[in-house]
């Protein structure tokens, strides 16, 4: 089909996320269609090339179509797309798992597969609730986590979310979360509160969709040990931070912080297939163990749960980690893109008010007015026109409201770390 064609079946049948629309759908709108990737650029169906600067949502890792991956995918192809994982198992979901625990933190030791963040975030929130409940701690059944977080759009996760605009009409539905804006106000809740708590929820290091908002140095492990002092567990949402995007393979390996679920999803398949896991501890695992008559079963799953070709293209993208030295790689391209953004930021005192970077993750906080504070509108969807103006510069990114965010695949070469600040720089003199 055409360019024109596509366009017009899309705006007649689809409903995108996250997406306006009436905007979309409207007549001088001509969305993107992307049809081909190669390393870190995307190529749409007019032939134009972007560098993929938000790394497709989050999710690439080592560059699209990665000979190595792709081979391990049709390798599996040959043999089994999919089988249930119900009552079944499959080598390949087997060897992933035993991977997946000898990269992370210990003592975790146990592997859930899900379908992507969300879901692996619910199974650590229902894991949580029924270990308390079978170790008679039902009353140990409220969450917390911080303002401005974000952990998934199923019904279980938005609870633990602190935006009110993807939660708040749907927050009188979900369980008790309580909100803090910090360790201190964590540390100042009630003794009586605290001993109702299932979990605390936390994106470690940095939040995504608040706005790439880093944590202070030494956060993480101060939690660790309140968590450990009130007998609370803890959830690391690693959805986004996982799989080297902060420097590391795991963000909580920074402060040496073991978990008690360890959520993963996006960047575990190299970017390439639906696939997420939750991963626990040998203590929660055997409180689900016992006779079938008392109902200790963890009651959950997806039809697609250990996916053999998700499975694939994770052990695919995890031995790339070896194979290509991808960490030790990334650390001259960490020093690069902070010296572009510092040189970024400079160029545009009046209108960039903050640069934050977490390892290979930025986040360009674009304002009307740095000298006072004053911010755009929301209405203005400046953030949103600064990236659709990157694109004829020849880069993909989107926005947190107006905050710019930049996280590359890690492939990413400096002239491509390069170029993408570059675009950025003349999409911010065309528009402000």
């Amino acid at each position: 089909m055409t360019h024109e064609e596509l366009i017009r079946l899309d705006k007649k049948r689809l409903w995108h996320p996250f997406t306006q629309m009436r905007d979309w759908c409207s007549a001088e709108h001509d969305p993107l269609v992307i049809v081909s990737g190669k390393g870190a650029t995307l190529t749409d169906s007019k032939g134009r090339e972007y560098i993929d600067g938000n790394s497709s949502i989050w999710t690439n890792i080592h560059g699209h179509n990665h000979p190595v991956i792709n081979a391990a995918i049709e390798g599996q192809l040959r043999k089994l797309a999919h089988s249930s994982f119900l009552g079944f198992t499959n080598e390949l979901a087997i060897l992933l798992a035993d991977a997946l625990v000898k990269a992370t933190p210990a003592p975790l030791s146990r592997v859930f597969y899900s379908d992507d963040g969300s879901t692996a975030i619910e199974c650590a929130i229902k894991m949580a609730i029924q270990y308390w409940q079978l170790t008679d701690n039902a009353r140990r059944c409220e969450f917390v986590s911080f303002a401005n977080a974000y952990h998934g759009d199923t019904l279980g996760a938005a609870a633990l979310g602190g935006i009110a605009t993807f939660h708040e009409r749907f927050s009188r539905f979900g369980f008790t979360c309580h909100s803090v804006q910090s360790l201190a106000e964590l540390e100042h809740l009630p003794a009586e509160t605290a001993e109702t708590l299932a979990a605390v929820c936390i994106e470690p290091l940095i939040q995504g969709a608040a706005g790439m908002q880093t944590w202070p140095q030494g956060m993480l492990r101060a939690l660790r040990e309140w968590c450990d002092r009130t007998g609370t567990l803890l959830i690391c949402d690693e959805v986004m931070t996982g799989f080297g995007r902060t420097g590391t393979l795991f963000a909580c390996e920074q402060e040496d912080v073991c978990p008690d679920f360890l959520a993963v999803a996006k960047g575990l398949t190299g970017g390439y297939m639906p696939l997420a896991a939750t991963l626990t501890t040998e203590r929660i695992y055997e409180a689900f163990l016992g006779e079938y008559d008392e109902l200790k079963t963890f009651f959950y799953g997806h039809s697609y749960c250990g996916n053999p070709l998700g499975c694939a293209a994770a052990l695919a993208s995890l031995r790339l980690f070896d194979e290509e030295d991808t960490l030790s790689m990334l650390q001259p391209k960490i020093e690069c893109l902070r010296a572009a953004l510092a040189d970024l930021q400079h160029k545009h005192l009046g209108n960039v008010s903050a640069v934050r970077q977490c390892g290979f993750i930025a986040g360009i906080d674009i304002v009307k007015d740095a000298a006072t504070g004053e911010i755009f509108p929301w209405q203005d969807q400046t953030g949103a026109r600064v990236c659709v103006a990157a694109r004829e510069f020849g880069l993909l990114t989107r926005p947190v409201r107006d905050t710019i965010a930049v996280m590359l695949p890690l492939c990413a070469t400096n002239d491509q770390i390069e170029q993408t600040v570059v675009a950025i720089d003349r999409a911010l003199r065309i528009l402000l």
